[in-house]
């Protein structure tokens, strides 16, 4: 893969920015002929999703073993609203590659790959919650450069590109808490971060902010790319759909979106970044949560610093010794 974006022709699917962008935003812009196929993927798979909301479906269990949640559930809903889009992509763009969730990836050497997650939040639809969402982006050379957020309940529609992230065609801009002590955080569960590295540093992370809430799957960052009052969203443990369609939503829209170590999220760093996301609505928010979550970070710091009772147990009784044969040797020389 490449890691930057080339200009296309005049009326190509790309063309030279007119200003400037976010840090973590997409370097081009991306042509509307994109934009539009992408709400055609999402009206396709509202369509199927709807013909499911709220009535009687079999809910089949995929096992994961090595991950902190080893169960999650998929249903007829979600295999065929990957289908359809699938279909779409393969007729309109077969030399683009396909990266989905239920029915694996195809392509992932081309230039241009279709990132799907059908449904976003599968426990959240089975239980009639309006929350999960249809998750589409467009990657160049793995880079992701166009990111849809369908709620297909709510027709609510994000669509972050070319700098900009509208709601329903409306744009909007995150805004909010500019430090961790002021933020509302969202995880989707405490228990998707694995005992150790994730469940500590996520734990220092929540103990620092103002109120922790869990429960809203990609949901919670569209408010955060809103402005709604979600300001700071850390998980882990994502998949590579779960996360791509995030990112120009998030960082087009003004906020911060990045692995735990504050690096760009793209199909080449998922082996690196594990799935560890932060996302947040300002700036500032961003750098203190990442020196809370990165390698070397704050919590690290502190945790280095808490040494064992028995060690410092050992230290005390170890000087005192020291200490009375010091006195004794004194004594005797008197």
């Amino acid at each position: 893969f490449g890691s930057t974006l080339r200009r296309a022709a005049p009326g190509g699917p790309f063309r030279a920015r007119p200003r400037a962008m976010p840090p973590t935003a997409p370097a081009l812009v991306v042509g509307e002929e994109f934009v539009a196929f992408a709400e055609q993927l999402a009206d396709a798979a509202g369509k199927v999703i709807l013909g499911y909301w709220r009535k009687p479906i079999e809910v089949e269990s995929k096992q994961e073993l090595g991950r902190p949640v080893a169960e999650s559930p998929v249903t007829i809903a979600d295999r065929e609203a990957e289908d359809v889009m699938r279909k779409l992509i393969s007729s309109r763009y077969p030399s683009h590659g396909i990266y989905g969730e239920e029915f694996g990836q195809t392509g992932l050497d081309a230039e241009y790959i279709w990132v799907l997650d059908p449904i976003d939040g599968t426990k959240s639809f089975i239980t009639g919650k309006p929350l999960f969402g249809t998750l589409i982006a467009l990657l160049h050379h793995g880079r992701p450069v166009l990111g849809v957020i369908d709620q297909c309940v709510l027709k609510e529609r994000w669509i972050g590109a070319n700098g900009v992230t509208r709601l329903n065609g409306h744009p909007v801009h995150s805004r909010g808490a500019l430090h961790l002590s002021e933020a509302m955080l969202y995880a989707t569960t405490p228990h998707m971060f694995a005992p150790g590295l994730e469940e500590s540093r996520f734990a220092e992370l929540r103990d620092s902010v103002k109120r922790p809430l869990y429960g809203c799957d990609c949901y919670a960052y569209a408010l955060c790319a809103s402005g709604f009052g979600a300001d700071l969203v850390v998980e882990a443990d994502l998949g590579v759909y779960d996360y791509c369609a995030l990112v120009p939503v998030v960082t087009c829209a003004g906020g911060r979106m990045s692995d735990w170590n504050g690096q760009d999220l793209t199909l080449q760093s998922h082996p690196v970044s594990r799935g560890r996301v932060v996302a947040a609505a300002t700036e500032s928010l961003w750098k203190e949560a990442v020196s809370v979550l990165c390698d070397g970070g704050v919590a690290q710091r502190k945790s280095a610093r808490k040494l064992p009772a028995g060690f410092l147990l050992g230290f005390a009784c170890g000087a005192s010794a020291v200490a009375a044969a010091a006195l004794c040797m004194l004594t005797k020389r008197r």
